[in-house]
């Protein structure tokens, strides 16, 4: 009775431990439901960094809580309220391409969600990237990547509705 109890326990644990690696696992390659990559919590857009900073400022910048707007399905944070104005008036333009996730997995047929810390502008568009290495891979044929990504809008069609 013993063996058979300890073998159960075993079993338990194993199917634990086989449960936890799943999912400790899923972030690195996004099981998402989101057209445009937010934040679980916070429903931020690109973890509330001012999407038109990249543009103006050359760099990332992070948003203020003062200064918001809804688009998308997602909460957008800007600077000041000129960047919230430039945002709105088109967001399809300043909004990351592919939803903010890395054209570079797009291209592989993958969902990976890119960082707004690793990012590159090319052709007046704003990509976000998961791995520096995929940044740069991009930046060296950029006309193939985002060719090869234009998967996107089928493997968004993948990603659920809540």
């Amino acid at each position: 009775m013993r063996g058979v109890r300890a073998s159960k326990v075993t079993g338990l644990a194993l199917l634990g431990l086989f449960c936890a690696a799943v999912t400790w696992a899923a972030p690195a390659e996004a099981a998402s439901t989101e057209r445009i990559v937010t934040d679980h919590r916070t429903g931020l857009a690109i973890a509330g960094f001012d999407p038109v900073a990249y543009f103006i400022q050359s760099r990332p910048v992070a948003g203020k809580a003062d200064f918001e707007a809804h688009q998308g399905g997602a909460i957008w944070r800007f600077h000041d309220a000129r960047d919230r104005e430039i945002f709105l008036s088109a967001p399809e333009v300043y909004a990351p391409r592919f939803g903010g996730y890395d054209p570079t997995g797009l291209a592989r047929g993958r969902i990976i969600a890119g960082e707004p810390n690793i990012w590159l502008i090319h052709g007046g568009r704003l990509y976000l990237f998961s791995r520096i290495e995929n940044r740069d891979a991009f930046a060296a044929n950029p006309a193939a990547f985002a060719e090869a990504a234009e998967k996107w809008p089928a493997l968004s069609e993948t990603l659920a509705d809540y």
